[in-house]
Formats: structure tokens, C-alpha cells, sequence
């Protein structure tokens, strides 16, 4: 039985690769989530799989290097996917040293942990191990909004205190990569979307927003331009460069879904109009007299656009789910969860959330 140790598992994309793990593999595999548990690592997101026996979850933080040594001491460990990260740009700017504590030095012990447990005497490495590093499209900075993507060639250029620590990390597992011939591979992904996403995030903040009949925060013009692809999507192209991407190289894992800011927006409002009930209460509160123009955000990148070519002709992997079903999609969970939306957006979130949008938009 293969066994998989997932950094961040209880975080948005985290918990969907689990569940979309269990799906494809079963009982074939075993599963150690490693989640520190703050702002937006949620066990609630993994309710439906935490009895099983071949999964397993360890309170631990990814900088805790005595922590991590257990862990791969304990567990014959055959695949690292490294999801844990601080991945908020707006908190990136209020607080930078706690991002690059976690995605550098927690990507570095991760690293020199996942080493010494898998390296021979020779140098070499125990047979069929591989380390996965999950990382973000942003660490290339900003395209013009007329034309061009992102390749994995594209030279870094990050501008935000978050981009910088990400691309930080990247270059540590290529310098493991490059002077220990370290088993990994490095995923560059565009925004994604989809259940279980903490509402900080613009696309579920705009849903329970928008059922609230509370403001709906747009940075300055609404027009910048990101790259969306649905959740699934990414964890499948995970596991398909684990399985069938070549050692050493970088991926990139893109949408096909460009879209500005304010036109998302939109969809998503059309898009609960179409699902409400007429008698629904809500479908009257959902409504474009919400948006709201706040001042932009510090270092802004104006468009992201991910070009997917090379996974799809070395893998063949694609993205599957169009932007409009994905949002139906994500809509549909939302109002069957709304007790997770509840318990996530309450306490520490509100206090967070008043900081953020509230004094901008005063």
C-alpha cells in the first residue's frame, strides 16, 4: 500500500486532492494528513473520511522539524504532496514574516526531512519515491493585458510579500533537485475554485456575501484578470504528474478561464438568480446594487494567464470543468453546507474581515 504524507490536507485544495484520492484509489493507498490547523485549515472538511482506517491526521506544524522527522521515521513514506502554505496576498502585506516562515522555512524542512528519510549512503534514493511541490502561478508576476501567458520558462517576477515567499520555496526544491538530484517535481497553478474554499477567497466570499445581502468588495476597477480552474481539476493533474511527470521538471496547471474580477462577479450573481427559488427570500438580497468599488489592493498584478501546454502534451492532462458548470457546481455545495460557511466565517474571520474591506470601503 502506497502511502501519501499531504502538508496542508485540511486546507481548501488540500482536503479536495484527499477526497479525490479516496475516490480514485480506495483502499489502494494510505493517506497522513500533516495540518497545523490555523485560520483556514478545517478538519470539518474531511468529516466524511476521518474514520477510515487507511487515513490518518497529525496536528503538526511543517516547521517543526523534530515533528516532521517522527513522522517520516514512523511511516514508510512513498509520496510527499506539499500543499501547506500562508497563500493570502492581503495577509501576505499586513504580516509578511509569518509567510516566510511557513512557505520557506517549512518548505526547507520538509525538504531536508523528506531527504534524509529517502536518501542511500551512495547518494541515490530508496526506489520510487517523489516529493510534489505545489505552488502558484503569481511567483511570475504580472502579463499585460492585451496577450501572453505564463510558461514554465517565464522568469520569476514577484510582487507581492506572498508571490515572493512561494517563489522562495520554488527555488529551494529546484536547488534540492539540482544539487542533490532530489526525487520532485514543481506545480505552478492558477486560482482555483470550488467546495471547501475558506471565504476569504473571492469567489466563495462573493456567494455568502451576495446571500447575506452584504457588500460585495471589488479592488479598484474590477478589471484584473486571473486564470480559474476548478479544484478537481487540480487535484487530478497532481496526482497525474506524480505518476507520470518527469523528475526535475516544473508544471504548469492552468484553467483555460480567464476572466476579469468584476465579471466573475456578475456570473456569480446571474448565477444564483437562475438557482434561488422564486419564494426564496435570498434571490431579492443577491443583487448588483451590492458591488461595491474599495481601494485597490498594494502591488496589484494586473492579469494571470497559465499556458497548460506542456502537461498536456507530456501527460495529458487538460482542465475538464468550464468556468459557468464549475460555479453551479460550487454554488450547489455551498447551499448544501451552510453550516460549514457558518462555523468558517465566524469569530476570528469577522474581526479579519472588518480590517480588510470594511475601513477601504469607508
Amino acid at each position: 500500500m502506497r502511502t501519501y504524507l499531504v502538508t496542508g490536507g485540511a486546507g481548501f485544495i488540500g482536503s479536495n486532492y484527499i477526497h479525490y484520492m479516496f475516490r480514485k484509489y480506495g483502499d489502494e493507498i494510505k493517506i497522513i494528513n500533516v495540518d497545523a490547523l490555523t485560520y483556514a485549515g478545517n478538519l470539518e472538511n474531511l468529516k466524511s473520511i476521518e474514520g477510515k482506517q487507511n487515513y490518518s491526521f497529525i496536528k503538526a506544524d511543517i516547521c517543526d522539524k523534530e515533528a516532521i522527522r517522527e513522522i517520516f521515521a514512523k511511516n514508510d513514506i512513498d509520496r510527499v504532496v506539499h500543499f501547506a502554505a500562508e497563500s493570502h496576498v492581503d495577509r501576505s502585506i499586513k504580516n509578511p514574516e509569518v509567510f516566510v516562515r511557513t512557505n520557506v522555512l517549512g518548505t526547507a524542512v520538509m525538504l531536508n526531512c523528506a531527504k534524509e528519510a529517502w536518501e542511500l549512503p551512495d547518494g541515490t534514493y530508496k526506489e520510487d519515491k517523489k516529493f510534489l511541490h505545489v505552488s502558484t502561478d503569481e511567483v511570475y508576476g504580472s502579463l499585460e493585458e492585451d496577450g501572453g501567458y505564463f510558461y514554465e520558462t517565464t522568469p520569476y517576477a514577484p510582487h507581492s510579500p506572498y508571490s515572493a515567499s512561494k517563489a522562495s520555496s520554488d527555488m529551494l526544491v529546484r536547488s534540492y533537485m539540482d544539487t542533490y538530484h532530489f526525487p520532485a517535481n514543481i506545480t505552478n497553478c492558477s486560482n482555483n475554485y470550488g467546495p471547501y474554499q475558506f471565504p476569504e477567497k473571492f469567489i466563495p466570499l462573493v456567494i455568502n456575501n451576495a446571500l447575506q445581502g452584504k457588500k460585495l468588495p471589488v479592488y479598484g476597477d474590477g478589471k484584473n484578470v486571473r486564470d480559474w480552474l476548478y479544484v478537481e481539476d487540480h487535484a487530478k493533474a497532481i496526482d497525474m504528474v506524480q505518476e507520470k511527470g518527469r523528475l526535475f521538471e516544473t508544471y504548469n496547471i492552468g484553467g483555460h478561464n480567464e476572466k476579469q474580477n468584476i465579471e466573475i462577479l456578475h456570473i456569480i450573481l446571474d448565477t444564483l438568480q437562475e438557482m434561488l427559488a422564486d419564494d426564496d427570500p435570498r434571490k431579492k438580497l443577491a443583487t448588483e446594487e451590492l458591488i461595491t468599488y474599495v481601494e485597490d489592493r498594494k502591488g496589484h498584478d494586473r492579469r494571470y494567464a497559465i499556458a497548460p501546454d506542456k502537461i498536456k502534451a507530456e501527460i495529458g492532462w487538460e482542465p475538464e470543468t468550464m468556468f459557468k458548470e464549475g460555479i453551479r457546481r460550487t454554488i450547489k455545495w455551498y447551499f448544501e453546507n451552510e453550516e460549514w460557511m457558518k462555523n468558517a466565517t465566524s469569530g476570528d474571520y469577522q474581526k479579519y474581515y472588518a480590517e480588510m474591506y470594511n475601513a477601504k470601503s469607508e
